[in-house]
């Protein structure tokens, strides 16, 4: 499954913990499910923290921070146990769906693990809509696939198994391009909830070359945006545009290391390193 070109077991430039966070995870469960559960206990959406908590707007910024060694040191700011302690909510690190993902992420590669961040759409949330999602995977060697974990949602009533995700409850950005653009959806549905305007096909390509990104190791936020993504969300795109993003899923769909690598290169898809700095 690793490649010397993408080792899914080892950190990228947003998953990398500073050497002295490891005694932070030493305690953490050895399961990959265990530990993206324990990560539920870490992480607050926005809108439960000011809204439901009260806690200080000065700290909705936490939700900007992209390196999960920055995550963790913010969190234990607030807190300096180690993190298999559940933190309550109003001393949990402020995030989105995406922070919850990519931290269980980083402390899975931290153990050997192989793992992603999959930037995409859950198909549970709303009836007959896709709504933009971040999810955690892991190789299974034993069923030799890798396993989609909800880390935001275990222990949740919205799917049945959200610790193995059935096919079609969570499509990537590639997978759902595909479907739109084999007429099997339609665009409108899919889109960020809580909006009126971020719904359709400029949706979907966004998150395809996020998730794209997330596979070379690039987890960005959810709002960043680079290349041609800003043009294509404007309407200011046209049928070539379409047409590398039809590249961007197949290669994606095909899991190829050193393809991903090489198509991740392009001008247009390559995260600049404003973003990675």
């Amino acid at each position: 499954m690793t490649n010397d070109v993408l080792d899914y077991s080892q950190p990228g430039p947003f998953t990398t913990l500073n050497a002295s966070q490891f005694p932070l995870i030493a305690e953490l469960p050895d399961s990959p499910v265990a530990i993206c559960a324990a990560v539920q206990s870490l992480v607050i959406q926005p809108t439960d923290a000011v809204v439901a908590l009260g806690i200080a707007e000065s700290r909705i910024a936490e939700k900007d921070i992209r390196p999960v060694s920055k995550l963790i040191s913010a969190l234990t700011d607030l807190d300096p146990a180690p993190l298999h302690h559940a933190r309550p909510p109003e001393t949990r690190v402020i995030g989105t769906c995406r922070h919850f993902a990519t931290l269980a992420c980083a402390i899975l590669r931290a153990r050997g693990i192989a793992s992603r961040a999959r930037c995409g759409f859950g198909t549970y949330f709303l009836p007959g809509r896709g709504v933009d999602h971040w999810i955690t995977e892991y190789w299974d060697d034993a069923r030799r696939r890798w396993v989609r974990v909800d880390t935001e949602h275990l222990g949740k009533s919205y799917v049945d198994h959200p610790e193995d995700l059935a096919p079609g409850e969570f499509l990537t950005g590639g997978e759902a391009w595909v479907h739109y653009r084999n007429g099997s959806i339609d665009p409108a549905m899919f889109g960020v909830a809580g909006t009126d305007h971020a719904w359709g096909p400029h949706e979907i390509s966004g998150s395809a070359v996020r998730d794209l990104a997330a596979l070379c190791k690039r987890e960005a936020l959810p709002w960043d945006e680079w290349g041609r993504m800003t043009a294509a969300y404007e309407g200011r795109t046209g049928p070539d545009y379409d047409q590398l993003i039809d590249v961007v899923a197949d290669a994606c769909a095909k899991d190829d290391p050193p393809a991903l690598i090489r198509l991740f290169g392009h001008g247009d898809l390559k995260v600049p390193q404003h973003l990675i700095g």
